[in-house]
């Protein structure tokens, strides 16, 4: 790429606080001497695309998305930078019930999935239920709200929608990435005394910015400095760090997603 135009991030509008963001975004960098563009996409499938057409330098992935985008440049996509909340990110299996020694006891239980293509709502729920010897929609029944498709999970709506099933009894138990459950429960939107957390699983990571093989490195290790320098103490750019839910940005990693990787590669 070359250094007399700015960097063009995208990034996938999957609500209306995405604009706010990105408007800070713009300015933060402008004040760090890294000045940045954004283009908004309307799914993350268009936005890979834009990516491998070089329409845009850097993509704000979810871990499908930069999953995908590993696949299609042979594992060689550089990660430049993610969320603190991105790593050890997990999801719960909620349900109604007292306990759940392990996910065995899922079967001949119904259990209400997210969208299909949100990681921590159905894609490595399933790949859990296979690991622990149960054949997803034959040894348990599948609820699915395949809601917002294309967003891979980012608005929400569908793990909503699963805890809405769980409280009027349509399904057993239910998967939900481990934010919307706090979030939920802490709003008093879950009656807990019929919704519990049942199973935790083990950490993984969630969104990052993916650039292609050969984004120029001295303009990566510039930009991603820059936003590595971002301080929740700095009440300029607190309510950007709020809105995107975190209270740091850390170096990208690699590490965490082999197990979506597996996963992705049997659909």
């Amino acid at each position: 790429m070359t250094t007399d135009r700015l960097l063009v991030i995208g990034a996938v509008a999957y609500d209306p606080k995405v604009v706010p963001i990105w408007e800070s975004m713009r300015d933060y960098f402008r004040d760090a001497g890294v000045p940045i563009d954004y283009v908004l996409f309307s799914n993350y499938e268009a936005q890979v695309d834009a990516l491998f057409a070089r329409s845009i330098d850097l993509a704000w992935n979810t871990n499908v998305a930069y999953v995908k985008s590993e696949q299609r440049s042979g594992g060689m996509c550089q990660v430049l930078g993610m969320r603190n909340t991105d790593v050890g990110f997990t999801t719960r299996i909620v349900g109604r019930g007292e306990r759940l020694g392990g996910l065995g006891e899922l079967k001949g239980k119904r259990l209400a999935l997210g969208s299909a293509d949100s990681a921590q709502a159905a894609i490595l729920p399933l790949q859990w239920l296979r690991q622990a010897g149960l054949e997803p929609g034959g040894d348990v029944e599948l609820l699915r709200f395949d809601l917002d498709v294309g967003k891979h999970g980012d608005t929400g709506t569908s793990e909503l929608e699963v805890l809405r099933a769980l409280h009027e009894g349509y399904a057993d138990y239910g998967a939900v990435g481990d934010p919307t459950w706090i979030r939920e429960l802490e709003a008093g939107h879950v009656n807990s005394s019929l919704v519990k957390s049942l199973w935790t699983s083990p950490p993984y990571c969630h969104c990052n910015f993916t650039a292609l093989p050969d984004f120029d490195p001295a303009w990566a290790a510039r930009w991603s400095n820059a936003l590595l320098a971002m301080s929740y103490n700095d009440p300029k750019w607190r309510r950007l760090m709020d809105l995107e839910g975190l209270t740091a940005w850390v170096p990208g990693r690699k590490a965490g997603y082999e197990e979506l990787t597996f996963a992705l590669s049997l659909t």
